[in-house]
């Protein structure tokens, strides 16, 4: 009901600001004799018809052809008894040029009348060029004052502007100096305490004079590195440096303390953890390789790859409807055509996603392309569970850490269930109005799931209230493929748009936006640990991004056999990647069938 009375309040407004400005405003009531009976506005072209009635000749011409009467008094009337109205039409124009002049300006009034021949002597002309001279001369001088007050008032928010910054840049300046000074006692303790370690390592010395040579080519290497990412590194030690700088503000006791305890801000110490990450790995070395395929399946693409609770075995699935369970050190130390499941299970359909259970050692859960939720027990190789809910293709699968009975999946059926393994059904039901893509519970809360949608967007919710999501990230151009949590509060997510995304869920930031690998179209993995974010590309490589640095601190190319490969060999992709935990050790597959051992390296 208040929709419609305010759309009542509107149309009218509308209506008379239309019917208004066809013609001049009114200074008495008009005659009604003038207005024309169809359109209600003054007759315009006027013509009579044969019983002695006035209408506008677009109006009557427009009614005759669909009806054959007067529309006053419903006489017979046809096209060929209508007749030009000329005394009215003169009446009319004598109205409308009696309006104009009324509503003409001075300016009209003048050209008009000398227009017409008006008698002005020499005199009246020279008074009233001066008095427009004066007139011309107080608007340029008030004009001239108005585009004055705008410089004025651009100029003094530019000041503002520029004042803002160099304050930013002087408290900037202070803190790089506060730094300097701070990391240069550090140096100087450090160089004392070493030079006392050298002193006493020569007088144990076989040789008293051998020298200990310093190690410069690492150094040049790592210099060179901080230099080709100096702006993003710059970015990351300033914000570190504000954040603190805030939080000194609002707890100054605190933070005091710490700086004492320390030796130096703590803003500066986060952002030394992050160079020291940062600079410690600048390439992926491959330690170990084997390969996915059999003689039986000629399907070798590699959907998911994940470790078990304790990095002890790593699982693998795919399109060859088989999981396989590898141990790591096995892998890790026996020759590459010596590598053989402990454990395979068959499945009915395709893989998409493994999830390890992260209590329960020997509990793997899957989702298939026909929308089947399986858990499985890797020791009896047999299913403990099977959900059959989703209508269509499921992409993600995951348990929760937390809470290690229940299990979240999303489908393409536009789904999100979550799962409990006691129970034969869906304890909960997410509809949304995309196609689900990937899903991930919080690893600190057994409440809070992740989704990434084709719509896009990462919808985080707390399912204590699914009704609408707790926040959604919009940022991608694409559909989002992956969602992972690096920590509580941290997430990542990629997406076809060829970008990786990190994302702050409990405050709602968009943190950083990182891009160097190619994803357009395939499922090319997404892995995180506490520092470090991993992907595949669509270029046959694996990516590694710190999660402080936009751009990639590492890249390892898969190899190709071109002579048996041929023109496929470029249509190859990473398609799924794995961290052992907080280590630099990662597992990484592509569409070949091939799995390596990567380990970041110096």
């Amino acid at each position: 009901m208040g929709g419609e009375s305010s759309m009542g309040a509107l149309v009218p407004s509308l209506y008379s600001e239309a019917t208004t400005s066809k013609m001049p405003p009114p200074t008495e009531e008009l005659d009604k004799d003038i207005l024309c009976p169809i359109c209600m506005q003054i007759i315009k072209d006027a013509f009579l018809t044969s019983c002695g009635h006035s209408f506008c000749y677009m109006c009557i011409t427009t009614h005759l052809r669909n009806k054959n009467d007067c529309p006053c008094c419903s006489h017979y009337l046809t096209s060929n008894r209508i007749f030009p109205n000329f005394l009215l039409n003169k009446i009319l124009e004598r109205n409308y040029a009696r309006q104009a002049a009324k509503n003409a300006s001075p300016y009209e009034h003048l050209r008009q009348a000398l227009q017409q021949g008006c008698e002005v002597s020499v005199k009246e002309l020279d008074s009233l060029l001066t008095l427009l001279a004066e007139k011309k001369r107080k608007m340029e001088q008030e004009e001239a004052e108005r585009n004055m007050r705008i410089l004025l008032e651009f100029l003094c928010c530019l000041r503002k502007q520029k004042l803002d910054e160099l304050n930013e840049i002087q408290t900037d300046l202070q803190y790089i100096k506060e730094d300097i000074n701070a990391v240069e006692r550090q140096r100087i303790e450090i160089c004392r305490a070493k030079d006392r370690c050298s002193l006493k390592l020569k007088m144990f010395a076989d040789d008293p004079n051998s020298q200990f040579v310093t190690q410069s080519g690492p150094i040049a290497s790592k210099k060179k590195w901080v230099h080709a990412q100096f702006n993003d590194l710059q970015d990351c030690y300033l914000q570190k440096r504000r954040n603190w700088a805030r939080q000194a503000y609002k707890e100054e006791e605190r933070d005091t303390d710490i700086m004492n305890r320390e030796g130096y801000n703590p803003g500066l110490e986060d952002f030394k953890s992050v160079l020291t990450n940062f600079t410690r790995y600048s390439r992926l070395r491959a330690v170990a390789e084997l390969s996915h395929g059999d003689l039986f399946h000629s399907a070798n693409i590699v959907s998911s790859i994940e470790f078990d609770r304790d990095d002890e075995l790593f699982a693998t699935a795919g399109v060859s409807r088989r999981i396989k369970i590898f141990e790591f050190s096995s892998v890790m130390n026996e020759p590459a055509d010596a590598h053989c499941p402990v454990v395979e299970m068959s499945t009915r359909s395709k893989l998409s996603c493994l999830s390890w259970n992260k209590y329960t050692k020997n509990h793997i859960a899957s989702s298939d392309y026909e929308g089947i939720v399986t858990v499985w027990d890797v020791t009896t190789r047999q299913s403990i569970m099977e959900y059959e809910e989703h209508e269509k293709r499921a992409w993600s699968v995951d348990f929760s850490r937390t809470e290690p009975s229940m299990l979240v999946s999303g489908s393409d059926d536009c789904k999100v269930k979550i799962w409990s393994t006691k129970q034969e059904a869906s304890v909960l039901n997410i509809d949304m109005k995309a196609n689900i893509c990937s899903v991930k519970y919080n690893p600190g809360s057994s409440i809070h799931v992740a989704v990434g949608s084709a719509d896009h967007n990462i919808h985080y919710y707390d399912l204590r209230n699914i009704s609408q999501p707790l926040y959604v990230f919009s940022g991608h151009r694409k559909a989002v493929s992956y969602v992972k949590f690096l920590s509580s509060n941290e997430l990542a997510s990629a997406s076809t748009d060829s970008t990786l995304r990190l994302w702050d869920v409990k405050d709602n930031l968009a943190l950083r936006t990182f891009r160097g690998h190619t994803n357009e179209k395939n499922f090319v993995g997404l892995t995180v640990n506490s520092e470090y974010i991993a992907c595949g590309s669509e270029t046959n490589e694996v990516f590694v991004y710190h999660k402080a640095i936009s751009k990639p601190a590492a890249r390892h190319k898969f190899s190709t056999d071109l002579e048996n490969d041929g023109d496929d060999a470029g249509s190859y992709f990473i398609s799924a990647v794995c961290w052992n935990s907080d280590s630099p050790t990662m597992l990484t597959a592509n569409s070949q069938g091939t799995i390596k051992v990567l380990v970041l390296a110096e």
